[in-house]
């Protein structure tokens, strides 16, 4: 574990961006973060304050490229505290908005347009850091990451070869289809959290997912329950590559930056856990352990800047 970075290295800067798929006429919002020299100072960022260096300059020298996929009607902010440790600890982030599977607009959940859609995203986020002429110079080759969530588990897996049929109700004729995605082969690792992976059940769906993995999933979770975790354990072509445990006594929603004491209500599921888990604390562990995994595995490029 490096720890805090902000005596270290540095500050993380954030930016606000917006992707363009000209060939479907969309855009699409994309939350950066990156290592910057500024310092941080409390920032608005949606409906949460974080500390933040906004639009600062990044930090000289090449940094390996994480995107995060949110879950199934949710918001990439709510793993903004991940995301922020990360950029403090050399790591560009990119935490794009899947279009009409969010929060604001959920209109495409439970179709085969999001199964295909989703992981195209991923792609998108990442030509766009690519293409970017302020983080393209930043970049270091061969080391791309994706962390997913819940269905962001199902988005990063077939991003990364896996080959998802659909179940019946989801396509308009009733019937399981095979979901077209391009892999994505500048995607190097990948980081699982409480995964949803039911669309890889067929034999041989995730043979040619073949990457370093670590994948987490929580005891106490009615979402994705252990039975996921083991489709992917039972197909994936290596086994030897996936740091595997399931986190005692957590929910689905644990995964999730702790939200503020005004928002942590019942009717509120994203901010609830099962009676005794501590959020706040898992969290400091959580960051640990994805930092050491990604850092292990993110090759090429030159090192952090000391």
């Amino acid at each position: 574990m490096i720890g805090n970075t902000k005596d270290t290295f540095g500050y993380a800067g954030c930016r606000e961006v917006r992707i363009e798929d000209s060939s479907v006429d969309l855009t699409f919002p994309m939350t950066v973060m990156y290592p910057a020299g500024s310092p941080e100072q409390v920032e608005r960022l949606g409906p949460y304050l974080l500390e933040l260096a906004r639009d600062a300059e990044p930090m000289g020298g090449r940094f390996p490229l994480i995107i995060i996929s949110h879950g199934t009607g949710g918001s990439p902010l709510v793993y903004r505290t991940l995301a922020r440790h990360l950029a403090r600890n050399g790591f560009i982030v990119g935490m794009p908005e899947h279009p009409y599977n969010n929060r604001n607009d959920n209109s495409l959940e439970g179709t085969v347009q999001n199964l295909a859609y989703r992981p195209r995203h991923l792609s998108m986020a990442i030509d766009w850091f690519f293409e970017n002429k302020i983080f393209t110079d930043k970049l270091r080759l061969n080391a791309v990451s994706v962390i997913g969530h819940s269905l962001g588990g199902y988005t990063a897996l077939a991003a990364a070869g896996g080959m998802p049929i659909s179940f019946p109700h989801e396509s308009s004729d009733g019937k399981p289809q095979h979901i077209e995605v391009t892999p994505d082969n500048r995607i190097k690792t990948l980081v699982l959290l409480a995964p949803a992976s039911v669309w890889f059940r067929a034999e041989g769906a995730l043979r040619a997912v073949n990457l370093p993995i670590l994948m987490l999933d929580a005891e106490k979770d009615p979402y994705t329950p252990p039975f996921h975790a083991q489709i992917i354990l039972g197909g994936v072509a290596d086994l030897k590559k996936i740091q595997y445990r399931t986190v005692e006594n957590a929910g689905h929603f644990s995964f999730l930056s702790p939200f503020p004491e005004s928002m942590k209500t019942p009717a509120f599921l994203p901010s609830q856990d099962p009676p005794g888990f501590d959020r706040e604390h898992f969290h400091e562990t959580l960051h640990a352990d994805i930092l050491a995994f990604l850092n292990t595995h993110s090759d090429g490029g030159e090192p952090y800047p000391n």
